[in-house]
């Protein structure tokens, strides 16, 4: 599992041009789902995107999580994380997980999030989105679930 997390002071998902969803500050997440992805890598990077101290403190140093400021969520489901551009000029996608296995993933991911945070928001599962984000810092993270042998 992969997530490309970045702090925001807003954002938000339009889906045909209408805002769908959108939060204040906090983090946007997208989200990529590979075929040996399993409940376990949810359980890893809902920890880590809940703990992860990469919010400024009084001092300025990053210091404070999502948690600890009370921020917002918004998860966005982002397949081409697993385009591989290795070979040719068009991205394969050989290691992404299948639709059906991918949202259900992703569904239980966004369930995990909300059990600890209420203020999550989501774009549509497979939807063509429009996503509008000022990135704050610039702040931008690859998580990726631990690498089974």
């Amino acid at each position: 599992m992969k997530c490309l997390l970045q702090r925001v002071t807003h954002a938000s998902v339009r889906i045909d041009d209408k805002v769908y969803s959108s939060i204040q500050q906090g983090l946007c997440l997208f989200l990529g789902i590979s075929k040996m992805d399993a409940t376990k890598d949810i359980d890893y990077l809902t920890r880590k995107i809940l703990n992860l101290r990469i919010f400024e403190d009084e001092d300025g140093k990053m210091n404070k999580s999502v948690l600890d400021i009370h921020g917002e969520i918004l998860v966005v489901s982002q397949f081409t994380l697993y385009g591989n551009c290795e070979k040719g000029r068009r991205p394969s996608f050989g290691e992404a997980a299948l639709p059906e296995d991918a949202n259900t993933l992703y569904q239980e991911f966004v369930t995990r999030l909300k059990q600890e945070l209420l203020a999550i928001k989501t774009g549509v599962f497979g939807a063509s989105m429009k996503i509008d984000l000022v990135n704050d810092g610039p702040s931008t993270f690859l998580l990726e679930s631990p690498i089974r042998s």
